[in-house]
């Protein structure tokens, strides 16, 4: 029975990515492992807590004496790196805590998996290493897009403090001869997606008749992949992508930041009965962010042609599936807005 970590598995793309992986695989024994910040949310997980192949562990990974330990007492054959600090306003304000949980912890499981896996080889080990488009900085000309080979030009202190871990991940297979595999992937939105970001801020705000506030004009441009999506395209490349190479997962679907908002206003007038055009009175702008990049766009050429991923929805069909979640599941984003859910699992997991 393989055992796979799985870091940050309680947050938004971890959650699909355990689930996934649990679901898919029951000769694998998945291990979740996850701070549970306010981005960790068990309740993402509730309909496989239970499953035999599956298992939750409370811990840091900028604690180097803990990984050690989890990595002794469990024979990990397989590490997928998600967890990290993602929100581009709070690397604003606080980058220190992005350096320590992106910088800092991905090195710390770089090590544990070295001096786990070198005694014995390397043979059929492999770390993969879950990263972003913003590593890449901002495109200006409309016909151009990030390949693998676009140079790194990172544009705020997230993105800096994730193109730094790609570097490291890249630098110890080529120092240690470590099996490694990193991705970078465009914006995600789906069921689960924490209300801090675009998509869900904005439902949520519709919901109950908040402004809802857009940077600038509106006009930076991203690339929307549904998150399922981006699961399906992690297990491909854990699986068969080339050990020491790079891929690049996006979903070939670019909007403007105003032009999105105004199409969720006119999904949510639909699904709540409200007169078309109501919603889109709540947009406000707002002063636009500090080195807002303009434009993401990803080319997933090599991963569909090498590995034979696409997206299997199209944007219009996952965002109606995403608004439809949100309000079917409003005591899941009522606690997560209140902060009751955090609470819950701190103190359920505080003498564990």
């Amino acid at each position: 029975m393989k055992k796979i970590l799985i870091t940050g598995g309680a947050g938004f793309i971890g959650s699909h990515v355990v689930r996934l992986f649990v679901q898919k695989y029951p000769e694998y024994q998945i291990y979740n492992l996850d701070k549970l910040t306010y981005a960790g949310n068990l309740e993402n997980l509730t309909d496989i807590e239970n499953s035999p192949n599956y298992t939750f562990v409370k811990g840091d990974i900028t604690d180097a004496e803990f990984l050690a330990q989890l990595f002794a007492e469990t024979s990990f054959d397989g590490v997928i790196h998600l967890a990290a600090e993602s929100h581009v306003d709070r690397s604003i304000s606080d980058p220190m805590s992005f350096v320590m949980t992106n910088v800092v912890g991905t090195v710390n499981l770089l090590n544990a998996a070295k001096s786990s896996w070198a005694p014995s080889g390397f043979a059929g080990k492999r770390f993969y290493h879950v990263s972003t488009d913003e590593v890449y900085g901002s495109l200006h000309n409309p016909d151009e897009f990030f390949t693998e080979t676009t140079p790194y030009d990172p544009k705020s202190p997230y993105s800096a403090s994730k193109a730094a871990s790609d570097h490291f991940v890249r630098a110890y297979q080529n120092t240690y001869g470590l099996p490694t595999v990193v991705s970078n992937c465009s914006n995600n939105y789906g069921p689960n997606h924490f209300p801090e970001k675009l998509i869900p801020l904005m439902i949520h705000n519709i919901r109950n008749n908040k402004p809802l506030p857009v940077y600038g004009k509106g006009e930076n441009v991203r690339d929307w992949l549904y998150v399922i999506d981006h699961a399906r395209a992690i297990d491909v490349i854990f699986h068969n992508g080339q050990t020491g190479d790079t891929y690049n997962i996006g979903g070939f679907n670019e909007w403007k930041n105003i032009d999105l908002v105004n199409l969720l206003c006119s999904i949510m007038d639909r699904k709540l009965g409200r007169p078309e055009g109501t919603s889109a009175q709540l947009i406000t702008y707002v002063t636009d962010r500090a080195g807002h990049d303009l434009r993401y766009a990803i080319d997933s050429t090599k991963l569909k042609t090498e590995l034979g991923w696409e997206p299997s929805l199209q944007f219009a069909e996952g965002l109606e599936k995403t608004v439809d979640w949100f309000l079917q599941n409003q005591s899941w984003l009522d606690n997560v807005t209140s902060g009751n859910y955090q609470k819950y699992y701190q103190d359920m997991y505080a003498n564990r």
